[in-house]
C-alpha cells in the first residue's frame, strides 16, 4: 500500500470518529432540551444528579493529580540517555497519555449527564406516553453514552496516531508512543469503576439490608435513607464507570492490533485495517441507534436485540469487504467474524446462567426456600459452572483466529468482538436509566401502572447488563492476550521458559493479584456498607416520623458517607495494579513480568466470569421470588433472596468488572515499559 493511500484512509477513519461524536452531542442536546414536568419527578431527579455531580467532581480531583504525575514522570523519563530510543515513553508519549485520559473521563461524563436527565424523562413517559416512549427515552439516554464511548475512543486514537506519523514518519514509532493513550484510558477506567462499584453497592446493600429486611419496606421506598445514595450509584458506577471500561477495552484491542501489525511485513496494511474495522464498528453503531429511534417499538428486549444485530450484520458484511480491498484475501476477516460471533455466544452464555427464565436462577429461587446459606451455595455453583462455557468460547475464538492470522488475529478478533461498542454500551446503559426510572416512580408514588412499566424495562435491562459484563470479560481475554504478544515483541521474548524459576514465581504472583485485589474491593464494600447501615439505623431511631411518613430522611448523610468511602477506598487497588508489572520487570525483567501477565489473566478471567454471573443468577432469583414466585416477598425464601443478591452485588458490579480493567491495565503497563527493559537487558549483556 502506499503511504498516500494509507493517509487517506486514515484521515477516513478520523472523520468517522467525529460523526459519531458529533451525533451523540447531538441527542445529548435534545435530551437537555426537554423538560420534566411532573413536579415531585423533577424534585426527585434533582436529588439524584446532585449527589451525581458532587461525587464525580471529587473523584476526578483525585484522578486528575493521578495523572497530571503520571504525565509528568512519563515525560522525564525521556530525558535519560539510556532511555530516549524507548518510544513509550518521553513527552510523546505523555501528551497521549494525558489525551486518552481525558476522553476516558469525558466520556463517561457525558454518559453520565444525559443519563442523569432520562432517568426522570422515562420515568414521566411511562406515566404520561406508556412503554413505547418510556422505552424510547431509555434507549436514548443510553445512546449517549454508546456514541460518547466508540466516538471519543476511536478519535482520540486514531487523531493521535494520524499526528506521531505525521511527525515521524514511521508507522512502528507511531504505534508504540499511542500505547500512552491506552495508558490513560485504563487509568481512568480503573478508578471510575473502583470508585463507582464501591460506592454503589455501599449503598445499595446499606438500603437492602435495613431497608428491606429490617424494616419491612420496599425497594426504592422515600423513607429509606439510602435510597437516593443507591439511585447515584447506578450512574456514578454503571454509567460513568462502565463507560470509561468499554472505552478502555476498546481503545485496548485496536493498540494490540495496531502493535502487531506494525510488526509484520505488509505492516501498512496490518495496520490501517483493524482501524477500517473501528471506523466501520462505530457508523454502524450510528446507523442502529438512529433506525431504533425513528420507530415506535413496544417490546423492551425485541427492541435491544435489533439493535445489537443491526450493528453486527453491518460489521459483518463491511469486514468481509474490506478483507478483500485491503488483503485480497479474506482470512482477516475470518478473525473479524469470529471475534463477533465469541461476543454474542458469551453474551448468550451469560443470559442462560442469568436470566429469570432459565433453570439456574430458577434453581437458587428454590434453594431460598431452605434457607440462607443453600441461597448462597446455588449461587456460588452456577457462577463456577458458568466459566466452563464462556472459556470454552473463548479458547476457540483464539485457536481459529491465530490459524489463520497468527497473534495478529487474536488482536483482530479483540478488535471484531468490541466493533459494535457503541450501540453494545448503549443497550449496557439503557438498564441503569431504567432502574432509576423504576426508584424514581417508587419513591414519586405514582400509579401502579407506570412502575409496571419501569419494571419491565428494568427486568430487560438486567439480562442486558449480565450480557454485557459477559462482553467485557470476553473481549478483555482476547485483547490482555494480543497485548501481552506485542509485550513479548517489544520485549524481545521468542519464548518464554515456564521451567524457569522467576517465570513460575511470576505465574504464581500474578495468579494472586486478581484475589488481593478482589478481596481489598470487597472488603472496602462492606466496610462503607456498615457505614452506610449504621446511619440508616440512627435515623430510623432518631426520627421514628421517617418510618411513619411524617418526617423526611436525610439524603444527604447517606451520600456523603457512600462518597467519601469510595474516594477513601479506591487507591490502595488502583497503586497495586500499577506498580506489580513495573517492579516485576524492572526487578526480575520480562520474562517474570511475562509469567505475571500470564497468571493474571488466568486467574482473573476466571473470578470475573464466576462473580458476573453468581452475582446476575443472586439478582434474578430475588427479582422472581418477589414477582410471586417460591412464596413471594416477605417470606422466608425472600430474605434468603436478599442475602444472596447482597453477596453478588459487591461480585457482578464493583470487583467482577474490575478484574477486566486490571488484566489490560497490566499488559499495556507491560507493553510501555516493554522496549525500555529490551535496553537495560543490552546495556548489561554489552558490559558484563
Amino acid at each position: 500500500m502506499e503511504q498516500k493511500t494509507f493517509r487517506f484512509l486514515l484521515g477516513l477513519v478520523v472523520v468517522a470518529a467525529v460523526i459519531t461524536f458529533l451525533y451523540g452531542f447531538y441527542l445529548l442536546r435534545k435530551i437537555k432540551l426537554l423538560k420534566v414536568k411532573d413536579e415531585k419527578i423533577a424534585e426527585i431527579s434533582s436529588y439524584i444528579k446532585e449527589g451525581t455531580i458532587a461525587f464525580l467532581k471529587r473523584e476526578y480531583f483525585i484522578i486528575v493529580l493521578f495523572i497530571l504525575g503520571i504525565s509528568v514522570f512519563l515525560a522525564l523519563l525521556g530525558f535519560i540517555p539510556i532511555l530516549q530510543n524507548a518510544e513509550g515513553i518521553g513527552y510523546k508519549a505523555a501528551l497521549a497519555f494525558l489525551t486518552g485520559a481525558f476522553l476516558s473521563g469525558g466520556a463517561g461524563f457525558i454518559g453520565m449527564l444525559s443519563g442523569i436527565k432520562s432517568n426522570g424523562l422515562t420515568t414521566e413517559a411511562a406515566k404520561d406516553h406508556g412503554m413505547s416512549k418510556a422505552l424510547n427515552r431509555a434507549f436514548s439516554g443510553g445512546a449517549v453514552l454508546g456514541l460518547a464511548v466508540s466516538g471519543f475512543g476511536l478519535f482520540g486514537l486514531s487523531a493521535m496516531f494520524f499526528l506521531f506519523y505525521h511527525f515521524t514518519g514511521d508507522v512502528k514509532t507511531a504505534a508504540q508512543v499511542v500505547t500512552g493513550y491506552g495508558l490513560g484510558a485504563s487509568l481512568v477506567a480503573l478508578f471510575a469503576r473502583v470508585g463507582g462499584g464501591i460506592y454503589t453497592k455501599a449503598a445499595d446493600v446499606g438500603a437492602d439490608l435495613v431497608g428491606k429486611i429490617e424494616a419491612d419496606i420496599p425497594e426504592d421506598d422515600p423513607r429509606n435513607p439510602a435510597v437516593i445514595a443507591d439511585n447515584v450509584g447506578d450512574n456514578v458506577g454503571d454509567i460513568a464507570g462502565m463507560g470509561s471500561d468499554l472505552l478502555e477495552s476498546y481503545v485496548g484491542s485496536i493498540i494490540s492490533a495496531l502493535t502487531l501489525g506494525a510488526a509484520s511485513l505488509i505492516f501498512l496494511e496490518s495496520v490501517i485495517f483493524p482501524l477500517l474495522v473501528a471506523a466501520l464498528g462505530v457508523l454502524a453503531g450510528v446507523i442502529s441507534i438512529v433506525f431504533i429511534r425513528l420507530k415506535d417499538w413496544k417490546h423492551p428486549q425485541k427492541t435491544l436485540n435489533i439493535a445489537t444485530y443491526t450493528g453486527t450484520f453491518i460489521v459483518i458484511v463491511g469486514s468481509f469487504g474490506l478483507s478483500y480491498f485491503i488483503f485480497k484475501n479474506f482470512k482477516p476477516f475470518i478473525s473479524v467474524f469470529v471475534g463477533v460471533l465469541a461476543g454474542i455466544l458469551i453474551g448468550l452464555i451469560a443470559e442462560i446462567y442469568t436470566s429469570d427464565k432459565g433453570k439456574h436462577v430458577k434453581e437458587v429461587s428454590r434453594q431460598s426456600e431452605t434457607g440462607h446459606a443453600t441461597n448462597i451455595i446455588a449461587g456460588y455453583s452456577v457462577g463456577m459452572r458458568s466459566t466452563t462455557l464462556t472459556i470454552l468460547v473463548l479458547v476457540g475464538s483464539i485457536i481459529i483466529s491465530y490459524l489463520f492470522n497468527d497473534v495478529y488475529g487474536i488482536a483482530l478478533a479483540a478488535v471484531g468482538m468490541l466493533s459494535t461498542v457503541g450501540v453494545t454500551v448503549a443497550v449496557d446503559a439503557y438498564g441503569p436509566i431504567s432502574d432509576n426510572a423504576g426508584g424514581i416512580a417508587q419513591m414519586a408514588d405514582l400509579d401502579h401502572h407506570v412502575r409496571e412499566i419501569t419494571d419491565e424495562l428494568d427486568s430487560v435491562g438486567n439480562t442486558t447488563a449480565a450480557i454485557g459484563k459477559g462482553f467485557c470479560i470476553g473481549s478483555a481475554t482476547l485483547t490482555s492476550l494480543a497485548l501481552f504478544a506485542s509485550f513479548a515483541h517489544a520485549a524481545g521474548l521468542n519464548q518464554i521458559d515456564v521451567l524457569s524459576p522467576l517465570v513460575l514465581s511470576g505465574i504464581l504472583v500474578g495468579a494472586m493479584l486478581p484475589f488481593l485485589f478482589t478481596s481489598l474491593v470487597i472488603n472496602s464494600v462492606g466496610r462503607a456498607a456498615h457505614t452506610m447501615i449504621e446511619e440508616v439505623r440512627r435515623q430510623f431511631t432518631d426520627d421514628p416520623g421517617i418510618l411513619a411518613g411524617t418526617s423526611k430522611a436525610d439524603y444527604k448523610g447517606c451520600v456523603d458517607i457512600a462518597t467519601r468511602a469510595a474516594l477513601r477506598e479506591m487507591i490502595i487497588p488502583t497503586v497495586i495494579a500499577v506498580l506489580a508489572p513495573i517492579l516485576t520487570g524492572f526487578l526480575f525483567g520480562a520474562a517474570a513480568l511475562g509469567g505475571l501477565l500470564i497468571g493474571a489473566l488466568a486467574s482473573a478471567s476466571m473470578l470475573a466470569i464466576f462473580m458476573a454471573n453468581s452475582g446476575g443468577a443472586w439478582d434474578n432469583a430475588k427479582k422472581l421470588i418477589e414477582s410471586g414466585e417460591y412464596g413471594g416477598r416477605g417470606t422466608e425464601a425472600h430474605k434468603a433472596a436478599i442475602t444472596g443478591d447482597t453477596v453478588g452485588d459487591p461480585f457482578k458490579d464493583t470487583a467482577g468488572p474490575t478484574m477486566d480493567i486490571l488484566i489490560k491495565l497490566m499488559s499495556i503497563i507491560a507493553l510501555i515499559i516493554g522496549p525500555v527493559l529490551l535496553t537495560i537487558t543490552s546495556l548489561f549483556e554489552r558490559f558484563f
